[in-house]
């Protein structure tokens, strides 16, 4: 379990989770650079995102591309970058951004923790909504290994069982829950997607899949411009 927590380490630039990420960053970089083209400027809405993930981006080519880039999170952040721009607010209702306010909307493994599946439903709708582009990550229920427990087949148990388990020691990222109240809450904060989920949620973009060893780790919905 311990490899396993290694390779999903984000602070470890070697590890598997970072290299996808710098792979992810090639499609995220071609779509910035067709939109400042076109519009000589690139507004981002990222929707959950935290300036840390920005680094794997050359910082003077965002700027050449006219990058400006609004984290929305539940709290606000410090920023002390021009380039960003942080609110606290809810990604699943965002009533005051006009439609396509911005030119790409970004997410990277945020709609599985967004609720239940009527906010993620909410959260697809506003993600369609705000920009005629938009690029969106989740990691697949499909993969034997959660990335936030990192424990194999753990997501596939039932809620009561993974609760009791946590309970009982941690795992992965997650540490040892004090009671079921904590555990439940701690189970319910990621709920992944499989792909006929996915593709139904994003119904006009096209879907491409992440692979490790033939499995699909990580599911991709990106759309270039309005349909």
């Amino acid at each position: 379990m311990k490899m396993i927590h290694a390779l999903q380490d984000r602070d470890d630039p070697n590890s598997l989770s970072a290299r996808f990420r710098r792979a992810r960053s090639a499609k995220v970089r071609a779509m910035i650079q067709a939109i400042f083209r076109d519009r000589g400027r690139c507004r981002i809405i990222d929707l959950g995102g935290e300036p840390n993930y920005w680094r794997v981006f050359d910082p003077e080519e965002l700027r050449a591309s006219g990058v400006h880039i609004l984290l929305v999170n539940p709290a606000a952040q410090v920023v002390d970058d021009p380039m960003f721009a942080s609110i606290a607010g809810d990604a699943c209702a965002l009533p005051q951004f006009a439609d396509d306010a911005f030119d790409l909307v970004h997410s990277n493994s945020v709609i599985e923790h967004v609720g239940d599946w009527l906010r993620m439903e909410a959260f697809a709708r506003e993600v369609r909504r705000l920009a005629p582009c938009y690029y969106v990550q989740t990691p697949n229920f499909g993969f034997p290994v959660e990335p936030h427990f990192s424990t194999p087949f753990f997501h596939w148990r039932s809620e009561p069982s993974r609760a009791k388990r946590l309970m009982a020691r941690r795992h992965g990222f997650c540490e040892r829950q004090a009671d079921m109240g904590a555990a439940m809450r701690a189970v319910q904060s990621a709920r992944l997607l499989d792909k006929a989920q996915f593709r139904f949620l994003f119904p006009d973009a096209v879907h491409v899949d992440e692979r490790v060893l033939g499995l699909t780790k990580s599911l991709i919905a990106f759309r270039d411009g309005p349909v």
